[in-house]
């Protein structure tokens, strides 16, 4: 029978596989364009778009100028692109400059010209251009209330297209009819193009009615220039079949399967078997964790889905609605949550992390757990439920020294949780 000597090292491996797939470094430069333009511009933004520029940079052999908008802390050297740093996950004037920037570039483009966009998650909050009528404050005022709701991914990007001068499809829009060559890595469920850094080059398929739903639903007290704005006409995103997209194309460099792909790949030559439950996880990280808890209690008890030993694979985004005043992120709290579910379950240990290294507002990946990890937190006077009910996740891993810290890692393929069963 297999035998796990280093449970939490084993885990740890399989999140550095996922990383590895993830690479900008490599998986970027196979999906450059196959012909230059008259002037070769690249821009970008997100978490990953720093080392994405650097890879463009060494494997195009043209001409290249541009510039690059990333998360403070995740910029890398370039040579011919400009690098500049802006706040993540709400907004700053630094982003708003560089995004204005970028317009101005893919304004100025022509027919013969080719903008190359590399596009990661984090690019939304990044590009923070506000429409006609809105301030930086109204949108930064949006944004922390939709990240305090528990709005999911899709339904951020939504309301931030809308209220966007950019995103949404306008900066295809204003680099028409310029060819327009966007590279993406992807940390959306179902790797949408449209919902990836809210899908600045890509048509838009939702509408300022459903921006306004999910506002309304969320609860969520609106500055008056933000219902006007989603009440006009005018602010309506382009649609598929607009003539800014006569241009375009769109590769995607990195996903989060292939990420998940590849750690169960590592698992199988250790002899364990993957189960990988999808790419796709979407809802309450406290449920969510219940959820696998059961799953994984299955595998221990029955054998079923499958005989230990089994490692339970699942990426996606799962989100938090906060009540508490602690520090926690989605996959922090998975991580607690799985093991309260557990409740000290023999021969289960898990792992969850962000892959870009931030776990919500934090800058922590993630934590770990074990079979003793309730034992450990009780034996320091911490009560895993108290801490669970206050949001503060992170300062319940921190505390047993379990917490995955591995700094910014220049990608971003969105969740990575493993539950190995022993």
């Amino acid at each position: 029978m297999t035998q796990i000597s280093d449970p939490p090292a084993f885990l740890r491996s399989l999140f550095d596989a996922a990383l590895a797939a993830a690479d900008p470094l490599q998986c970027v430069p196979p999906c450059l364009p196959d012909r230059p333009g008259r002037r070769n511009v690249l821009i970008g933004a997100g978490k990953a778009s720093a080392l994405m520029a650097q890879a463009i940079e060494k494997a195009w052999p043209h001409d290249l100028e541009g510039l690059v908008v990333t998360r403070y802390g995740h910029a890398v050297p370039c040579e011919r692109v400009e690098i500049v740093e802006a706040a993540h996950p709400v907004p700053d004037e630094a982003g708003e400059k560089a995004a204005r920037r970028i317009l101005e570039i893919a304004e100025g483009l022509g027919e013969e010209d080719l903008l190359i966009c590399a596009i990661s998650g984090g690019g939304s909050a990044l590009l923070s251009l506000p429409g006609d009528g809105l301030t930086l404050a109204d949108k930064q005022a949006v944004n922390k209330a939709l990240l305090r709701s528990g709005a999911t991914i899709g339904e951020m990007n939504c309301v931030r297209k809308h209220l966007s001068a950019i995103k949404g499809g306008r900066l295809a829009e204003a680099a028409y009819p310029a060819r327009v060559h966007t590279i993406l890595i992807s940390d959306v469920p179902g790797d949408d193009p449209a919902v990836i850094a809210s899908g600045p080059t890509v048509p838009d398929g939702t509408s300022l009615s459903d921006a306004l739903e999910i506002l309304d639903r969320r609860g969520i007290d609106l500055p008056q220039a933000v219902r006007d704005r989603l009440a006009d006409p005018a602010a309506e995103t382009p649609k598929p079949g607009a003539p800014a997209f006569k241009n375009t194309e769109t590769v995607m460099a990195a996903r989060p399967l292939a990420s998940l792909e590849a750690a169960a790949e590592v698992a199988r030559r250790t002899g364990v078997t993957p189960l990988i439950l999808g790419d796709a996880l979407e809802g309450e990280s406290r449920e969510v964790a219940t959820v696998l808890a059961g799953i994984a209690r299955s595998v221990r008890q029955h054998g079923l889905p499958a005989k230990p030993p089994v490692v339970l694979l699942s990426g996606g985004e799962t989100t938090v609605t906060i009540k508490g005043d602690g520090v926690g992120g989605p996959n922090a709290e998975f991580a607690l949550a799985l093991a309260v579910a557990l409740d000290g379950a023999e021969g289960i240990y898990g792992i969850a992390c962000d892959t870009d290294g931030v776990d919500g507002a934090a800058e922590l990946a993630g934590g770990q757990i074990g079979p003793d990890t309730l034992r450990r937190a009780l034996a320091q006077g911490i009560i895993p439920r108290a801490s669970l009910a206050r949001n503060d996740a992170h300062g319940f891993f921190q505390a047993l020294g379990n917490s995955i810290a591995p700094g910014p890692t220049l990608t971003n393929v969105n969740d990575f949780r493993a539950v190995l069963i022993l």
